[in-house]
């Protein structure tokens, strides 16, 4: 896209809006960010995986490792996983406004319940990252504003997504890159991606 001066990445949407159209997407990279954001836990830990196919994907490996944790969801597949078999794992799940597109529960009274809450970390899904102004988006105004109640109520908060969702864009901005702890991509970045965001003071995974 040529721009004065120069030229940026186009951007596009995509409005794959449903977490069924999702899940299949890029299923290697996400098991490969779900590897390198569970090596981040330590027993004993609050955290909070929200509306996301690679938190899914995290929660199949803390379920596989038995990891010691406390899971905070509002993703009903989340949920599932953990209703059978023995495990260490405490799980809390945060009901609301069910959205079926996206999986989950959303919105006000899941806000209310997330608000009471402090997370040692949390996993944090998303539609694009723009590095030119640093907006964070999804598609769902209640989506987003209940994950920006999760940002609010975290010591640490990571995005977990693909390289690609960096040009990417969604409806809605809930949040800044400046805003997170940390990346946690697939791949190395290249430039200018690994520059700008580390500006934005992020830690790149």
């Amino acid at each position: 896209k040529r721009v004065h001066g120069g030229a940026i990445n186009a951007r596009v949407n995509l409005h794959h809006t449903n977490v069924s159209q999702r899940v299949e997407l890029y299923s290697k990279e996400k098991k490969i960010i779900a590897s390198k954001a569970v090596n981040l836990l330590e027993e004993g830990y609050v955290i909070f995986l929200d509306i996301s196919t690679i938190n899914l994907e995290i929660a199949k490996l803390i379920f596989e490792k038995n990891i010691a944790v406390t899971i905070v969801t509002n993703m009903i597949d989340i949920m599932q996983l953990f209703r059978h078999g023995e495990h260490k794992v405490n799980l809390i799940f945060i009901g609301g406004h069910f959205n079926r597109a996206k999986d989950g529960f959303i919105g006000t009274l899941a806000i209310e319940q997330i608000h009471n809450y402090r997370f040692d970390l949390s996993f944090i899904g998303t539609v694009g990252m723009n590095i030119h102004d640093g907006k964070v988006t999804t598609y769902d105004v209640e989506d987003g504003l209940t994950k920006k109640e999760v940002m609010d109520a975290s010591k640490k908060c990571y995005l977990v997504a693909e390289n690609e969702k960096l040009n990417l864009d969604g409806n809605y901005v809930f949040g800044h890159l400046s805003e997170f702890t940390g990346y946690i991509g697939e791949q190395e970045l290249g430039s200018p991606f690994k520059e700008k965001i580390m500006e934005y003071g992020l830690e790149i995974i």
